[in-house]
């Protein structure tokens, strides 16, 4: 965990001192503008405490630190500004884009004070974040493990969902990825109320019976449902209760605050990867698939659409390759239907290779129940 300060300030005699007083109790970089101080950022962080002279040229302390907190949201802001920068410091605080101001000059004590207090607030919250989505991410994959074992169906689609999901985050660049992830991998989990027969119908895009279509246009509000009282997780239950609407409803009471833009950007990925997976099942390639969707530009958005279609598949760096049941690894991904020799559907074709997976196929297999052989992309 970092413990790095940088100090910004358009003196350097200031910043020089600054280091000569702190070295010993810090690891202090410096930078002269506001500027720098975000290429610094970018290149040598994360920074846990940013403090910052008020008066700069260019761009002020403030409006310094409020950028701060857009590229590096949990770095601990702090200001440091003469009597007559007050009400900009008060300002900028109420703003919140700052944890602290201090008034110049600045006696070491002080300073040295507030940078530990900084520094302690800063490793209260990247542990809770670390725990919180290490502890959540664990009890997701828990939950589609069984999601596994109750409809293969159901889990093969959300992992494939979530593959086109995290490519799009990731080239987006969102913040808390694991939020986007987790509704995909979560988004199939209220098939677990349906027949199989109803769900292999409807990914196929089978005529279904209207009693039928509309239980199954139930499982997004299902899912949301059994999600949305766990803590933390009410972001997702929203995103996966959008999916098959026809538009966002960024007015929704239960968009949780204050990740509002973001979840209603999250709902409109996981409907587009939901769209395009049911295109797949139809038989298109992804390139006939994307260009099925440009035809909906309206309902998703032309330029998500776009960044879509600017990202190469996972499947791009794979090979296909006949392997046997002992030798599957994590990461490999089924290119065939795997069926007992009864016809008991035991894990459609796309599904990416978990543990619990390997594990179940080698067990099949040692049964004689299934084939030796299987085959899979392979990372390459």
């Amino acid at each position: 965990m970092t413990n790095k300060i940088l100090f910004v300030d358009d003196e350097i005699p200031v910043l020089d001192g600054y280091k000569r007083i702190l070295h010993r109790e810090f690891d202090v970089d410096t930078a002269g503008s506001g500027d720098e101080g975000l290429a610094l950022i970018r290149d040598q962080g994360p920074y846990a405490v940013v403090v910052s002279d008020m008066r700069m040229p260019a761009m002020n302390g403030a409006q310094f630190l409020a950028q701060v907190r857009q590229e590096a949201p949990d770095s601990v802001r702090m200001l440091l500004t003469g009597y007559t920068d007050l009400d900009a410091a008060m300002e900028a605080v109420n703003e919140g884009n700052i944890f602290r101001f201090l008034t110049k000059p600045c006696e070491k004590e002080v300073l040295t004070k507030a940078i530990t207090a900084g520094l302690d607030q800063y490793h209260l919250v990247t542990a809770e974040k670390e725990l919180l989505e290490k502890t959540l991410m664990g009890s997701i994959r828990a939950l589609t493990e069984v999601l596994s074992a109750a409809s293969p169906e159901a889990f093969g689609r959300s992992m494939r969902i979530a593959r086109d999901v995290r490519h799009l985050v990731g080239k987006l660049a969102l913040p808390s990825p694991w939020r986007f992830e987790a509704a995909a991998m979560l988004s199939q989990l209220g098939c677990v109320t349906l027949d199989s027969e109803v769900i292999k119908a409807s990914y196929a895009g089978e005529h279904l019976s209207f009693e039928d279509q509309a239980r199954f246009a139930t499982h997004p509000q299902i899912a949301s449902e059994l999600l949305v009282n766990i803590p933390r997780l009410e972001p997702v239950a929203w995103m996966i209760s959008q999916q098959l609407t026809r538009e966002t409803r960024p007015s929704d009471s239960r968009v949780p605050a204050p990740f509002g833009e973001d979840i209603v950007l999250g709902a409109k990925i996981l409907k587009l990867a939901v769209a395009l997976d049911n295109l797949r099942m139809k038989g298109l390639s992804d390139l006939g698939a994307i260009a099925k969707v440009r035809e909906q530009h309206s309902e998703f958005g032309s330029e998500l659409i776009e960044v879509l279609a600017g990202v190469e598949p996972e499947t791009a760096t794979m090979e296909l390759r006949n392997v046997s049941t002992s030798k599957l690894t994590i990461g490999m991904i089924l290119q065939q239907e795997i069926t007992t020799k009864t016809g008991m559907l035991v894990v459609p074709s796309g599904q990416e290779i978990t543990q619990a997976l390997q594990i179940k196929l080698g067990n099949l297999s040692e049964l004689g129940a299934i084939g030796k052989e299987i085959v899979v992309l392979v990372p390459v």
